[in-house]
C-alpha cells in the first residue's frame, strides 16, 4: 500500500510496465469532467472507475482485495477514509471470491484509516485488503485499475 500526493506520483513509474499510462492519463484528462462509470485507457488493463456521491460510515465499509488489478485510488473532491490490512491477516470472508467482479469482501476491521484529501492517493495492491467511499460528506474520485498480469 502506498499513499502519497499527486506531485509525486511519476516516482511509482517503475513499479508496474502500465503505470505510466495512467500517469499520462491523468496529466492529460479532465478527470473531473468525466461522468460516473467506467472509461476504458488501455481496453480491460487499464481503465478508470469515476464515483461521485455521499460516502458511507467506517462501519458500513467493507474491506476488499482483488486478484486480477491494482487499484489506485485518486481523491478528487471531500476526503476519502480509506482502511486498509494486509490481506493475509484478514479472517472474516464474505462469501467467496468473486472472479467476475474481481473482489473478496471481509467483515474484519481497518488495521490503518487513511485520510485522503484531494490530490492524495492511495495505491493498493492484490496483498492490500482496503475500503473506500467513507466520510461523511459527498465525494469524488477516479479508481484506476491496472492489470496485475499483462
Amino acid at each position: 500500500m502506498i499513499i502519497d500526493t499527486i506531485d509525486n506520483i511519476q516516482r511509482y513509474a517503475a513499479i508496474h510496465p502500465l503505470f505510466s499510462q495512467v500517469f499520462e492519463y491523468i496529466k492529460t484528462t479532465n478527470l473531473l469532467a468525466l461522468v460516473n462509470g467506467k472509461h476504458a485507457i488501455l481496453n480491460d488493463d487499464v481503465f478508470v472507475l469515476i464515483q461521485r456521491g455521499l460516502g458511507q460510515t467506517k462501519a458500513e465499509a467493507k474491506l476488499e482485495c482483488h486478484r486480477k488489478y491494482i487499484d489506485i485510488q485518486l481523491v478528487l473532491d471531500g476526503v476519502d477514509e480509506m482502511g486498509w490490512k494486509p490481506l493475509a491477516d484478514c479472517q472474516q470472508e464474505v462469501g467467496g471470491f468473486n472472479t467476475t467482479n474481481d473482489v473478496q469482501f471481509f467483515e474484519d476491521l481497518p488495521l490503518n484509516w487513511l485520510s485522503t484529501p484531494p490530490d492524495k492517493f492511495c495505491i493498493f495492491f492484490p496483498e492490500d485488503a482496503h475500503s473506500g467511499m467513507v466520510s461523511k460528506q459527498y465525494l469524488h474520485k477516479a479508481v484506476f485499475k491496472i492489470a496485475v498480469k499483462i
